[in-house]
């Protein structure tokens, strides 16, 4: 019977830290909006932590998408995109999407949208 009770609170104790954790990763937002040929947000200076990306497309093109990369590396290349931060799906005109949760850690990345043909633009993550 005590090592039940044992089994029980270490249980107990274990979905308690985990949620915790889970409490202390809270997420965050960034949004960016699409014009034509271009982010409205042309520079970012986030913390780190754990985010999602709610993206708009204010008549920029039929469909626009969002890909990150780390600063430095070839966005051409697939493989070097941060495939979590693609959102669910293209955004059409007058309609937002979000991306998966992503981690940001400390370092400068670069965002851009193939599609409508942008530029790349910095976000630093302080």
């Amino acid at each position: 019977m005590k090592n039940l009770v044992l089994a029980v609170f270490s249980v107990a104790f274990t979905f308690v830290s985990g949620a915790q954790d889970k409490m202390s990763k809270a997420v965050k937002t960034i949004s960016l909006e699409q014009t034509a040929g271009e982010f409205t947000q042309k520079a970012l200076t986030v913390s780190e932590g754990v985010y999602v990306f709610n993206l708009t497309n204010t008549n920029a093109a039929p469909e626009v998408g969002l890909v990150l990369i780390e600063a430095g590396k070839d966005g051409a290349d697939a493989k070097n995109h941060i495939a979590d931060a693609y959102v669910s799906q293209m955004v059409k005109h007058g309609k937002t999407e979000s991306s998966k949760e992503v981690t940001l850690t400390k370092g400068t990345y670069t965002y851009f949208c193939p599609f409508n043909k942008t530029p790349e633009y910095t976000l630093v993550v302080e």
